[in-house]
This record gives C-alpha cells, sequence and structure tokens, in this order.
C-alpha cells in the first residue's frame, strides 16, 4: 500500500489510520500563524461508522488503501444476510444487510450492484443510481392544485414513502434516485 504524506490528502481517499479503515469526509488545508501547515482531516469509519477529526501535518505519513470494485448480481435475502453471485466467477457471496442502511428496500432481485471489498471483507456498495418503483398508495389529484410547485405523498411498493408530483397516481411506475430517495421522473 503506498504512504501518502498529510497534505495529499483529499476527500475520498481511503486510509488507514490507528488501525481501521477511514474515508475522508472533509478535508481543509490550514495555515495558523505561527507554526506549521497542517490539513484538519474529517474522517468516517468504514466498519462502524464513527467519526473522526485528525490533524496531518506535511511529513506525517499515512497508508493509503485501494478498494477492489467488483460487480455483484443480488439473489436473496437469508436471515439478515444478503446473497450475491459473482458477475465474473459465478460464485455466491453473503454480505450483511445492514451495509445498505436506509436504502436497502430499493436493492431489487437480480439487480447488479457494485461492492467494494478490502481483501475479502466486503466494506460498501454502490446502489445504481436509479431505479424503477410502483406507486401502490397516493392521494388523487385535485382538480387546480397542479398550477403550484406543490407535492404530494405516496407509498412505493417496496414500503418507501416518496414525495410525488399530483400529476402521478396509483399503480405507476416512476423512477426514483437511490442518492437523494427522491422522485426523478415517470418511468
Amino acid at each position: 500500500m503506498p504512504k501518502i504524506n498529510g497534505n495529499e490528502i483529499r476527500p475520498g481517499n481511503i486510509l488507514e489510520h490507528d488501525g481501521g479503515l477511514w474515508v475522508a469526509v472533509k478535508v481543509a488545508h490550514v495555515k495558523p500563524g505561527k507554526g506549521g501547515a497542517f490539513a484538519q482531516v474529517e474522517m468516517k469509519n468504514l466498519r462502524n461508522g464513527s467519526k473522526l477529526n485528525e490533524r496531518f501535518r506535511s511529513a506525517d505519513k499515512v497508508e493509503r488503501v485501494r478498494l477492489e470494485q467488483k460487480d455483484q448480481q443480488f439473489l436473496y435475502e437469508n436471515d439478515g444476510m444478503l446473497v450475491f453471485m459473482d458477475a465474473e466467477t459465478f460464485e455466491q457471496i453473503e454480505i450483511p444487510a445492514d451495509i445498505l442502511g436506509e436504502r436497502r428496500p430499493f436493492l431489487q432481485d437480480g439487480m447488479t450492484v457494485k461492492v467494494e471489498y478490502y481483501d475479502a471483507e466486503a466494506l460498501s456498495m454502490q446502489l445504481p443510481d436509479k431505479v424503477t418503483c410502483t406507486i401502490t398508495e397516493t392521494e388523487p389529484a385535485v382538480k387546480g392544485q397542479t398550477a403550484a410547485n406543490s407535492f404530494k405523498p405516496a407509498i412505493l411498493d417496496n414500503g418507501m414513502r416518496v414525495m410525488v408530483p399530483p400529476f402521478v397516481g396509483e399503480n405507476e411506475a416512476i423512477i426514483v434516485s437511490t442518492e437523494t430517495m427522491e422522485y426523478v421522473e415517470r418511468a
């Protein structure tokens, strides 16, 4: 693993620090009037989600970690474990369902996701940017309400609640952003 100087840390870099794996969330380069310059780095632990603020001087060396990305196809869920199939080797892998957090309902059968691995440990998962869902329940459109930029609540087939425009009705397919968990457009 390559070692980098403390002033070379950028947001998104994954670092090995204090025996854990951390992703740099925010980096601010500070030059105080007295003393040497340093990088103030806000980091998030990839394993347990805890946060840490750390100062790195330019002379400090930190290990930069490269994660391996693999395409995995979702097969099914079994006792809190998500079962995926590797797209190249067709090997089946079990990953804890809590790795997705609140985005878990957007994972659909047969969906291909990118899983980031450190050695053989799955650390994070990226869903496709947009998924298609069907509205199971929403209020009917009220006449005259379409002129204003208003939204109404809707429940999707995966149980998630999103705000949709008034012209969208029940049993319609819509596209939802997995990043913001908001309505994007009709499917």
